[in-house]
């Protein structure tokens, strides 16, 4: 059943919620995607993806500094225990207000759940063909090792498949299961539900089909000598 919740209602021990950010403006978002490095640790290109680390300081956003992504084998059984490095956003996105607004509404579900005032936001496009699937999710049905992780979605263009599932265990059936339609924000309590999201197919030949995503972590996913 899914659970619209207001953000002060939020439970952060039981729940999950679905809101649609209406005054985004996705196309100017969308924009960003465009220049995305193809993801060196993944075989098929089908895959590409920035890395930033952020933070809330007087009601502003505040890069951090550079650092990689890290997830141990518990975790991700794909590409644990490997130090990832990817590019940070550019710094055009961090800026602009439409960004901002994604980030600063994660954040407030952050306040409730999840003690570092640091996130960890992942800019990512999945493409496919009709020679190829892409995978949103390659590690399988898995949780991230955090406190809460958002998924926003920017843009689904000329593709099926891609829902996202939320599980109270890896061997039960999904307890949530929706394409998440661009405009939407998932918010989830990490310890609480596995998630994955199935592979997508392009529909129309000799056209690629892309989903975009924001994937938000508090906090974010650092080496354990970083943190």
């Amino acid at each position: 059943m899914l659970k619209l919740l207001r953000t002060q209602d939020f439970n952060c021990i039981t729940d999950y919620t679905l809101e649609r950010l209406n005054s985004v403006n996705l196309d100017k978002i969308g924009y960003f995607f465009g220049n995305l490095p193809a993801d060196p640790y993944l075989e098929g290109n089908y895959r590409f993806r920035r890395l930033s680390h952020l933070k809330l300081s007087d009601h502003r956003l505040v890069k951090l500094p550079h650092n990689p992504l890290f997830q141990s084998k518990e975790y991700n059984p794909l590409l644990g225990d490997v130090v990832r490095e990817f590019s940070d956003l550019d710094d055009a996105l961090i800026k602009f207000e439409d960004f901002q607004k994604i980030v600063f509404e994660f954040f407030e579900f952050c306040k409730l759940c999840s003690a570092p005032n640091e996130v960890g936001v992942h800019q990512i496009r999945t493409v496919t063909s009709v020679e190829q699937v892409g995978y949103p999710a390659p590690e399988g049905i898995h949780r991230d090792g955090v406190d809460l992780v958002g998924v926003f979605c920017v843009n689904r263009e000329n593709i099926e498949g891609g829902e996202t599932c939320l599980y109270k265990s890896k061997d039960g059936d999904p307890i949530f299961t929706k394409i998440l339609n661009p405009g939407e924000l998932l918010v989830f309590n990490d310890h609480q539900f596995f998630h994955f999201t199935s592979v997508v197919k392009a529909i129309a030949s000799g056209a690629q089909g892309i989903r975009d995503v924001f994937v938000l972590t508090s906090p974010g996913l650092l080496p354990p000598n970083r943190e």
